[in-house]
């Protein structure tokens, strides 16, 4: 083929000028006489001599016919090739299994002659012995056809040749190769003892260490040593009397030649345990978004079989009571039963479901009608998008159709205590799961002192939660923050300021703009350093400074980390490719209100969960809710927020004077409920009419903040709505933001709260 390549490349150009040269000839012809030339040109052209272009057509034709040769010739041989090599694979893939039975068989081989060879070595010290104690003569020998008698002593037995011996020790001692390792230098006798039956009933002594060293061992590496510890302790006389009855058992099958069979591999640590090899929607993540997208699933597709993979031990369960109601329940064995009463005096579980609502994951597949299973105590590690598998931490692989991310986040700590050493980090506790919470509530009743680092949401919740606790378990109880105030980010400074003053109040020794410089563990105590100089000694450290999305699976996944917010940056339908959705704390959305978020809420995780499972079903819903949050600082002082509340927005605040209905435990015996998300749909939302009177100064009414609404504003635009100690109003403040209209008066606003009726 490649001369025909060559030879085609040099004729080529003659090829294609003998062409040009007739359309270039036939052109002029035209273009001087402005016609057709005639027949008898073109015929004086093909002829030959006359028309001067013969010879140059006969060459094209012969090129023309030359090519279409060489073609034809390649098209041949390379199917010919084709259909050869087809034929090779084909036979190569029919021969596979008779080559992996060979290898095989050239393994086990192989493995015959290295034991045959480590017995030959081993009974090279066995023959020297028997030649000094015992004399061999050639008389005594028996005919190849004599039996001896089975009452035949054993001291008139006749020796075998050191031949003999050779060839006939691995076919005796190859039986127990899997079954007794080597422990010792006395366990191969017992264990043989045990094993190895021998062919006669006569009164014979155990069979010899040399015999069963080589057999009992694992690895070729401990045989010189096994034999080096037995063989000194074996005497010739010991040694004869098996070989006696080994000749006359030649012929029996058991002397046949055997190959050792390998045992079976033990089951170890790092084998996975049998899961569910596919599931058709994939949940990674046991939290609240977790579950509401699989309760949703269900209800959209009442067959679905849903897999929720969580690295926690526990089954799903809210989050919020960790920091809320369960410090002030009454019953001692609170942190293992994890059952409070909520503000309104029911009691209820802190998990979801209980352990019989979810299927056995082994089972999953099998279920008739579907169901929702957990896998518990297992992270994934790797994501494959383009096979649609995931990889868990153990090695295990399970395979999906849909997947929805909902890792949550892991809680943030501060550098100087991580640099302070293991000392200072056992004393740490970053709060975040159940197991969280009993490790806190164990330690509180323990120690003297402990130090809460964070003046946000969850670090003046413990606060408060522990200063009430203080009086009881003779606790000091201290929070540290670098702002002005509790929730110095969130409220306005008067308001933060009259918090600060109310968790003072429940027993908390509070220090405001404490940077933390440096941490040290000294006399047994931690040692806590601010910039300014100060020092604080305390026993524990709660660092409640902040949460850090769980980002992990997006190098793997290939999807993108937002770079200002964190978290897996999604589209309005939460999706981060075609068959993966993000949702909760992990997800960063576009509002079409306030822009790019990344919210850490459980209302949130919530309606995103619920919204991504409906999409998982093919809703193809965007996501416009606006999520709520809220936060107790115990029972009686309370707030729930919208949108971007953030201090350093203008604000305008209107209060009123607040009655006994007008705390968190009143609302939720008002309303039944203690998660208060569940029930924010309760109000009706009312139209909004723009005022005409001037906006209201954003100084503070009074001081005395019994309850009030707080508005957040942008170019003049409410983008952001608190309600302090005003319960179940919120679908009022979030059609406020979602009208995103300027108003004059948000005096009148506020009315629509109904904050100034008794």
């Amino acid at each position: 083929m490649l001369k025909c390549r060559t030879v085609w490349k040099k004729l080529a150009p003659l090829a294609r000028n003998s062409s040009t040269l007739c359309h270039q000839n036939a052109k002029r012809a035209v273009l001087r006489n402005e016609r057709r030339p005639g027949l008898l040109q073109r015929a004086q052209m093909s002829a030959g001599p006359s028309g001067g272009g013969g010879t140059d057509n006969t060459l094209y034709y012969v090129l023309v016919g030359a090519t279409c040769l060489g073609g034809a010739v390649y098209a041949y041989s390379t199917l010919r090739g084709d259909k050869q090599r087809y034929q090779d694979r084909i036979s190569e893939i029919a021969s596979r299994p008779n080559k992996a039975t060979q290898e095989q068989t050239e393994i086990q081989t192989a493995a015959s002659e290295a034991t045959k060879e480590l017995a030959e070595e081993a009974s090279e010290p066995q023959s020297v012995a028997d030649e000094e104690s015992v004399p061999s003569t050639p008389s005594e020998e028996p005919s190849p056809s004599a039996e001896p008698p089975a009452e035949l002593p054993s001291e008139s037995a006749p020796e075998p040749s050191a031949e003999e011996k050779t060839s006939e020790e691995p076919l005796v001692t190859s039986e127990p190769i899997q079954e007794t390792p080597v422990e010792g230098p006395t366990e191969p006798s017992a264990s043989l003892a045990e094993t190895t039956e021998p062919p006669l009933e006569t009164p014979t002594p155990e069979p010899s260490e040399p015999f069963s060293s080589p057999a009992v061992v694992e690895s070729a590496e401990a045989i010189p040593v096994a034999v080096a510890e037995s063989t000194p302790e074996v005497s010739a006389e010991q040694i004869a009397p098996p070989v006696a009855e080994s000749a006359p058992a030649a012929p029996t099958p058991a002397a046949a030649p055997v190959t050792p069979t390998p045992a079976p591999a033990a089951p170890t640590e790092s084998t996975p345990a049998p899961v569910l090899e596919h599931a058709p929607y994939l949940l990674i993540g046991g939290g609240t978004a977790s579950f509401a997208a699989a309760r949703s699933i269900r209800a959209r597709d009442p067959g679905a079989r849903v897999l929720i993979i969580t690295d926690e031990p526990d089954l799903p369960y809210m989050r919020p009571p960790l920091s809320k109601e369960l410090w002030f329940s009454d019953d001692p064995e609170v942190t293992e039963s994890l059952r409070f009463k909520q503000w309104n005096g029911k009691e209820r579980s802190i998990y979801f479901q209980p352990p019989s609502f979810y299927v056995d994951p082994t089972e999953l597949a099998k279920v008739e009608n579907g169901g929702v299973a957990v896998l518990t105590g297992r992270k994934v590690v790797h994501m494959d998008v383009r096979g649609n598998k995931v990889r868990l931490q153990d090695g295990a692989e399970i395979s999906y159709d849909k997947c929805l991310i909902a890792t949550g986040g892991v809680p943030r700590n501060l550098q100087v205590i991580e640099r302070a050493g293991d000392e200072v980090m056992q004393r740490t506790t970053l709060f975040r799961k159940i197991e969280d919470f009993k490790s806190l509530g164990k330690v509180s009743r323990e120690i003297k002192s402990v130090t809460i680092i964070g003046g946000g949401f969850l670090g003046s919740e413990l606060a408060c939660a522990l200063g009430r606790r203080s009086a009881d378990l003779d606790l000091e109880v201290i929070q540290m923050y670098p702002e002005k105030g509790n929730m110095g980010k969130v409220l306005p400074e008067y308001l933060s300021n009259w918090t600060t003053a109310k968790v003072r109040k429940e027993g908390v020794r509070v220090i405001t703009d404490a940077v933390v410089k440096n941490v040290s563990f000294k006399n047994g105590k931690v040692e806590i350093k601010l910039k300014d100089g100060r020092t604080v000694k305390t026993d524990h450290i709660v660092a409640a400074v902040g949460l850090e999305p769980s980002v992990e699976l997006a190098k793997s996944a290939g999807l993108e980390v937002d770079s200002d917010f964190g978290g897996y940056r999604v589209n309005a339908e939460l999706q981060a490719r075609s068959n993966i959705w993000v949702a909760g704390d992990a997800a960063c959305f576009y509002d079409i209100k306030l822009g790019r978020r990344r919210v850490e809420h459980h209302d949130h995780a919530v309606v995103s969960g619920r919204l991504a499972g409906e999409n998982m079903t093919g809703a193809n819903k965007p996501y416009w809710h606006q999520s709520m949050f809220w936060s107790d600082l115990g029972p009686d002082v309370g707030y729930e927020a919208i949108g971007i509340v953030d201090s350093s927005l203008p604000t305008v605040g209107v209060f009123a004077k607040a009655t006994a209905k007008d705390t968190p435990k009143a609302a939720a015996e008002k309303s039944g409920t203690g998660i208060r998300s569940e029930s924010e749909t309760e109000a009706v939302a009312v139209s909004v009419k723009a005022g005409t009177a001037t906006p209201p100064s954003p100084t503070h009414q009074t001081d005395d903040y019994g309850k009030g609404v707080i508005f957040y504003l942008r170019d003049k635009v409410v983008v952001g709505v608190v309600l302090w100690n005003v319960f179940n109003r919120m679908p009022i403040a979030r059609k406020i933001i979602k009208d995103g209209e300027e108003h004059a008066d948000l005096n009148e606003v506020a009315k629509l709260f109904n904050i100034h009726e008794d």
